[in-house]
């Protein structure tokens, strides 16, 4: 079995859980942890991970992060500038902002229920611009079922490591790895 078919086997026994009500949103947050050089394929398999969420009998919420960093520059005041001279390039937690905005969004959409997972993938597009703890900080009071995190990185001893190259971040939420027997409460 390979490690993505793992990790949806992993994914599919913590969807089929009892839910919880009462636990405050850092602890609604899953990690779906997997190697960055796998992003291809993990995002190529998100139907599965869909299904296996609605096969549940939970909904389904997607967003993709993807395009916020083209789209964050395309409109800014100083694209010219930026691309003229790209080492002095900062987002200055806009960038971060933005996203934590689109993530409220689906969170709040009439039908991310507390019986929803909403999934965010396309933060390997934003790796360098953002921390993933802080886009979680800024979203976690508004989780009413379960935030999918597509998480390329490690996690090792409480401890996630984003595209293998941060400084880990200790976060209270469920990883789900591609590890054989892996299974979180």
């Amino acid at each position: 079995m390979s490690a993505i078919e793992r990790l949806l086997s992993n994914y599919s026994r913590q969807v089929k859980l009892p839910w919880p009500t009462n636990m405050a949103g850092k602890q609604r947050v899953w990690f779906a942890v997997y190697p960055p050089v796998e992003e291809r394929r993990v995002r190529a398999r998100q139907p599965q991970f869909e299904a296996l969420t609605l096969e549940a009998g939970h909904n389904w919420i997607n967003v993709d992060l993807t395009p916020l960093l083209p789209e964050w520059i395309a409109a800014h005041e100083y694209r010219e500038a930026i691309f003229a001279q790209p080492e002095f390039f900062s987002t200055d937690s806009d960038l971060e902002a933005l996203a934590a905005e689109r993530v409220r969004a689906a969170l709040s959409r009439d039908d991310a229920d507390p019986s929803s997972v909403v999934a965010i993938s396309g933060l390997a597009s934003l790796f360098d611009f953002m921390r993933v703890s802080s886009l979680i900080e800024r979203v976690e009071d508004f989780i009413p079922g379960r935030l999918l995190i597509f998480f390329p990185g490690e996690y090792a001893g409480n401890v996630y490591r984003f595209m293998d190259a941060r400084d880990g971040f200790n976060y209270m939420a469920v990883p789900i790895t591609s590890t054989e027997s892996f299974l979180s409460p």
